[in-house]
């Protein structure tokens, strides 16, 4: 499972629901959710 860093909790989580998403500059990334407190994560290059 993916893991990225929540700005909210301020530690990393696992990617709940996680998409895998291109930038408008061509390079990937990945977007879900935290399981804790639902805030929206986005890693670059994932």
């Amino acid at each position: 499972m993916a893991e990225a860093y929540c700005v909210k909790c301020k530690a990393k989580r696992e990617v709940k629901d996680p998409q895998n998403v291109t930038m408008k500059n061509g390079k990937p990334a990945l977007t879900g959710t935290c399981p804790v407190c639902g805030t929206k994560l986005y890693k670059i290059g994932g």
